[in-house]
């Protein structure tokens, strides 16, 4: 093939964009419906995962005319996506992911203009590669949030659409054969495809995701997965007789010891959770280096899904099946795909969509080890072909290539080396500037996407500690957006996650002018949703402050085992500050458990006034208030305002 590079943009883009378009589909879907915790009619946007049962309707080839038209929607719908509101958005990205299904039979059995058919097998692997490592990239540069997926980078999203426009130019669409009805193994190798495309959305499009499980190391984590990737996009096209000599037997034991990894990597850091109401608080530190063997053993493993990729579009582009034949097999792969997102989103929400939420509490590693566990038996189920051990001719890809991904990977790690400074922080202080703000989940009351105006109301006041909730961002069900990462970069603060996204707490994080020690996740016993507390200690003008940031829920019972608890935590600490999303107001049990033995900072400046928050900033009596204030705005960025105090000593 004399041009491979544009074809492989075509598989790279609209592997990106599918990825892109699906997380914000479920994004929008799930932050609309988080505003009355409850499923509604809004959740009907999955329908779009099932668009392939028009393909029924194709018996033989799709018009071209028709994949023309569904190629400008699935652009149009791509490139306007970031510009609108939430609702809009769930419509865009729906029209996206819906086209894009419509148009994937076409892409798995197209050619290129002026060249054999069979010269494109190399090309879909290796652009699934790129379309990964651009995907880190994009999230990197713009510390997790995808850069083209933001209003402000909207451009480059239409920039990217442009440059598949061009590069869709360059295949016939009016060639595709009219293919077979019948064609054995290809439902198969389709719902192996969409497992593949799921498990890059889950988690190796955004690494980040991969360092909450783990507290892992983020630029070795960034840094492998984007290595590994695009140095897969390039083998495939300067190497590609390297896959010749990787046996059938080989293939299937990679894929086991990948998912074993995977598996073993969520496993590695799940929390065995309080009982009882006497059950003993859960204390997690970092983790242990034995904690990190299967995470680096599941990085070194993951290429093994452009490998299968490989195998599996191949099956396709033998069998030759018609539009028609190629429905069941995207259906069964929409319809898990939308079971596995169910599932991924139920172990955060367990207590709030029974009956059918709370088998899954503590279940975070089921959907992946469904993933990889039915993957790994369609690579063994996939019989050899006459050329599965022969690779098919390709023209090498120039070195100008390895130039263009060396250059990609190499601005990922530098972005991912945290490329920002921290703020000074003297040490010869007497007074600190304490801030908590619970900022549900970077969305404001209308449902809108806030983080940057929550960022700007956390900019305007000079603080030394903000402890943030419902932070727990980095999932598929706000498109594995780290706010955390995000604020801290912007802020140039020292940040602790807290609990583990493993854990499906409410998320609970510190961050601070000062270096942070200590840092542990304490659970204690729950019956809605996990009670998970951030601790951290901080060291100010030769004074250790114990740190605490708070979110508990559930019934009364569990909330005062919580109060109580706190005080065990807090016990024999001198300079305590606990803030936090206490869901208790003045007055009730475990309010009064707390004010019993630390100073409110509100009421003790406000005794008389009316206060019915439940964001409290609590101290150790060795500490004096000076300021209070509740933060908020004509437009509120969260359901929450910002609680800001300044104590001294």
């Amino acid at each position: 093939m004399k041009r491979p590079i544009p074809i492989v943009l075509v598989f790279a883009l609209f592997f990106l964009f599918f990825i892109q378009m699906a997380g914000t589909l479920i994004q929008s879907i799930y932050v609309l419906d988080l505003m009355n915790l409850s499923l509604d009619a809004r959740v009907l946007g999955v329908l779009f995962f099932f668009t392939p049962v028009l393909l029924l309707f194709f018996p033989k080839k799709l018009p071209e005319w028709l994949m023309w038209t569904l190629a400008v929607l699935f652009l149009v719908a791509r490139g306007l996506t970031p510009s609108l509101l939430t609702a809009g958005r769930l419509l865009t990205s729906g029209l996206a992911v819906g086209t894009s299904l419509l148009l994937l039979p076409f892409l798995l059995t197209a050619k290129a203009k002026g060249e054999a058919e069979a010269q494109m097998g190399l090309l879909l692997p290796a652009g699934l590669a790129l379309g990964v490592g651009l995907s880190v990239f994009l999230r990197t540069v713009n510390f997790s949030l995808d850069s083209s997926l933001t209003p402000t980078g909207a451009w480059i999203g239409w920039l990217l659409c442009i440059t598949l426009a061009w590069s869709l130019t360059r295949l016939e669409w009016g060639s595709a054969p009219e293919g077979r009805q019948k064609s054995p193994g290809v439902t198969a190798a389709l719902v192996g495809i969409i497992l593949i495309l799921t498990l890059v959305y889950f988690a190796f499009s955004a690494p980040a995701v991969i360092a909450r499980w783990t507290e892992g190391h983020y630029p070795a984590i960034v840094g492998l997965v984007s290595l590994l990737a695009l140095a897969a996009a390039f083998l495939f096209l300067r190497a590609p007789r390297l896959l010749g000599q990787i046996p059938r037997r080989g293939l299937i034991l990679w894929n086991i010891l990948f998912a074993l990894s995977l598996l073993g990597t969520i496993l590695a850091h799940r929390v065995s959770f309080p009982a009882a109401p006497n059950s003993p608080v859960v204390v997690v530190g970092g983790p242990a280096w034995w904690q990190q063997i299967p995470l680096y053993g599941m990085l070194l493993l993951f290429p093994v899904i452009f490998v299968d990729m490989h195998a599996l579009s191949r099956r396709i582009r033998e069998a030759r099946p018609s539009p028609q034949a190629m429905a069941p097999g995207l259906l069964l792969g929409g319809l898990a795909l939308v079971l596995l997102i169910f599932m991924n989103i139920f172990t955060n929400v367990w207590g709030y969509v029974a009956p059918v939420s709370p088998p899954f509490r503590n279940k975070f590693w089921l959907p992946y080890l469904l993933i990889t566990g039915v993957l790994s038996l369609v690579i063994w189920l996939l019989k050899p072909g006459p050329s599965d051990s022969t690779p098919l001719p390709y023209k090498s890809a120039s070195w100008d290539w390895a130039a263009v991904l060396a250059f990609i990977f190499t601005v990922t790690l530098i972005y991912s080396l945290s490329p920002f400074r921290f703020q000074s922080a003297p040490s010869n202080r007497t007074q600190l500037m304490v801030e908590t703000y619970n900022i549900q989940q970077g969305n404001d009351t209308h449902a809108q996407q806030s983080y940057d105006r929550q960022l700007a109301l956390i900019q305007s006041k000079p603080l030394d500690i903000l402890a943030l909730q419902e932070t727990d961002t980095a999932r598929i069900s706000m498109n594995n957006d780290d706010y955390v990462r995000y604020f801290a970069a912007k802020l140039g603060y020292y940040s602790y996650y807290g609990p583990t996204t493993v854990t499906g707490t409410f998320g609970t994080a510190i961050l601070s002018r000062y270096p942070l020690k200590d840092t542990r996740s304490v659970f204690s016993y729950s019956d809605t949703d996990e009670i998970g507390t951030s601790e951290a200690t901080i060291e100010v003008g030769g004074r250790t402050f114990s740190l605490h940031d708070v979110h508990p829920d559930g019934s009364a019972a569990a909330k005062m085992i919580f109060a109580q608890t706190l005080l065990e935590r807090c016990a024999g600490e001198t300079y305590v500050i606990i803030l936090g999303d206490f869901n208790l107001r003045a007055g009730e049990p475990a309010y009064e458990v707390v004010a019993a033995q630390y100073i409110d900072v509100e009421k003790s400046l406000y005794p008389q006034a009316d206060n019915e928050m439940i964001d409290h900033i609590f101290v150790s009596g060795n500490l004096k208030a000076h300021y209070s204030s509740f933060l908020q705005t004509s437009n509120p960025a969260s359901d929450h305002p910002a609680h800001v105090a300044q104590i001294s000593w």
